[in-house]
């Protein structure tokens, strides 16, 4: 007897349906986006890698990483982690330690000393990289993978840019910076320190570039008329880490006031600690509640002995007292002052009010339009100038080293596509694996594991690294701790629940199909999907 109707297949045959004609609905397997990759400044396949990791296949998960970020073990570091905010498993019990995995595949390769994928064909182009920043760096390497011959050009005598000259060793130990980046050097970049660009297009010119990336990074700190008695006892905050971090601090005395809520108001506090301030108190306008700076950063700063004074601003500083002014936050949650005063002895001001990016260099580039400080830019990363390009510090965006990883990333493929003259397309997103989409039940409570720290008394004397790095073993855990939301992990369920042997295993890596001429549309295997990588689509009659 001949069934109602025949199901018409993608290969354009028709075969007789024997599930009869009841299924109004059948299962089609998706791949949707992991919210850790979607939340990635620098466009990560987070997922992809944590894959790799949990088979213990750590060389092939490092090689997936640095497709995309070529400082796993610098980000392992300093990332604040978008991605483990968006992690689904902080609805089961902690956010995947995506971080920590990440310097742990890092610290690995430069313990084994594996090489970055060699290069394309030579192309004869020729790209100028202005800024040896996480951004800088990070277009200099996609760019020789695509083929390209760089030009890395920086004023200050050594590269990495603000990661060296920003963020103390303690939280970025020298060593592992300067291995990431002699890496990516060795893949043939012509290295230029020192030396200062003036004019952006006189530079091109000069050396006969095809395209320019600028780079620079926000390392001017910003000033507000405070009256002061001796002005030499302010200092911007971004200068007093630079001079650090160059092993010539200037002398603070023992009682350090920093004005500022943001990480680098934490990193200046805690870095006078560690150089023989007694007192190293922070002066912030707002609560804690609306503080910039990042939660983790400021818990280690009380932990070593770093105060905060909430709800003030300083009026002025004289003969070693500072006047502050205490406030209160309005109705819409900006400082008010109350007219209300305290002093507070100190021997030194520490500013940290926020950065600007020396854009000077671009008054030859009459295109380039400059707001508030920034450079507006396309999609592609390329400013009104043609041929050249921005990212990082200098174009609207936050200000971390992750979105500037990205950042370069995206601009050589827009440099790539401008120098080549082909059209750049992105590609389609995937529909985002949200939590409601998976089955967690198939999931065990496995609780996160915690980095270790240096104990605290040893943190104040010194600038050794504070967080600690997982062990293989430790690593392992925590890459399975993965949820591989919305993507097929071929752990066959599917196969193992369906009632009518309608699953067909198609091997190794293959995943599975769905033989339709016994599949009943029943939903079972989407029921059962822990990842949720099955979904029920209508019925095509």
């Amino acid at each position: 007897m001949e069934t109602p109707f025949a199901i018409t297949l993608d290969a354009g045959t028709s075969r007789a349906n024997h599930t009869g004609s009841w299924r109004i609905e059948r299962p089609l397997y998706v791949d949707r986006l992991p919210p850790c990759n979607n939340a990635c400044p620098a466009g990560e396949d987070i997922q992809g890698w944590l894959y790799e990791a949990e088979s213990g296949n750590y060389e092939a998960a490092w090689r997936k990483l640095v497709e995309v970020n070529p400082l796993p073990a610098v980000m392992g570091r300093i990332c604040f982690h978008p991605c483990e905010t968006a992690c689904n498993r902080v609805q089961v019990d902690d956010a995947v330690g995506i971080n920590a995995v990440e310097r742990f595949l890092g610290d690995l390769a430069i313990e084994h000393g594996w090489t970055l994928p060699a290069t394309a064909l030579d192309t004869g182009k020729r790209i100028l990289v202005v800024g040896a920043g996480p951004a800088g760096l990070s277009a200099t390497y996609h760019l020789r993978r695509l083929g390209h011959q760089v030009r890395l050009v920086d004023s200050a005598e050594q590269l990495g840019g603000m990661m060296r000259y920003g963020i103390p060793a303690y939280r970025l130990p020298r060593a592992t910076l300067d291995a990431e980046i002699a890496r990516i050097v060795d893949v043939g970049v012509e290295v230029v320190v020192g030396h200062a660009v003036r004019d952006i297009e006189a530079e091109r010119r000069a050396g006969k570039f095809d395209a320019v990336f600028l780079a620079v990074g926000a390392q001017i700190g910003k000033r507000v008329d405070i009256p002061a008695g001796d002005s030499s006892k302010v200092i911007d905050a971004v200068s007093f880490l630079h001079q650090v971090a160059q092993g010539d601090p200037p002398l603070l005395g023992r009682r350090v006031a920093v004005y500022g809520g943001g990480d680098t108001a934490l990193d200046a506090a805690r870095t006078a600690r560690r150089l023989g301030a007694t007192d190293a108190v922070i002066i912030y306008r707002r609560n804690r509640e609306r503080m910039p700076a990042h939660g983790e950063e400021l818990e280690q700063a009380l932990g070593e002995g770093v105060t905060m004074r909430w709800l003030s601003t300083v009026d002025r500083f004289e003969d070693g007292r500072l006047v502050l002014e205490t406030m209160r936050l309005g109705d819409q949650g900006s400082p008010e002052p109350t007219g209300e005063y305290e002093e507070l002895d100190a021997d030194a001001l520490l500013l940290a009010l926020g950065q600007d990016t020396d854009l000077s260099l671009l008054e030859g580039a009459h295109d380039v339009v400059v707001n508030d400080g920034v450079v507006e830019v396309q999609p592609t990363m390329m400013t009104g100038e043609d041929g050249v390009f921005a990212g990082g510090d200098a174009v609207p965006a936050d200000r971390t080293a992750t979105v500037a990883v990205g950042h370069g990333k995206r601009a050589a493929r827009g440099i790539d596509a401008y120098v080549m003259g082909t059209a750049l397309e992105s590609a389609p997103k995937h529909e985002l694996a949200t939590f409601d989409t998976l089955n967690t039940w198939y999931y065990t409570d496995a609780p996160r594991t915690q980095r270790p720290e240096l104990e605290r008394i040893r943190r104040q004397t010194n600038f050794e690294e504070v967080v600690g790095g997982l062990t293989e073993e430790n690593a392992l855990f925590e890459a399975r701790r993965c949820l591989s939301c919305g993507n097929c992990f071929e752990c066959d369920n599917c196969y193992g629940v369906c009632p009518d042997n309608a699953v067909i295993k198609l091997g190794a890596g293959q995943r599975y199909q769905f033989d339709f001429d016994f599949c009943k549309g029943c939903g079972i295997c989407v029921k059962e999907c822990p990842c949720g990588a099955i979904t029920m689509v209508p019925e095509r009659i």
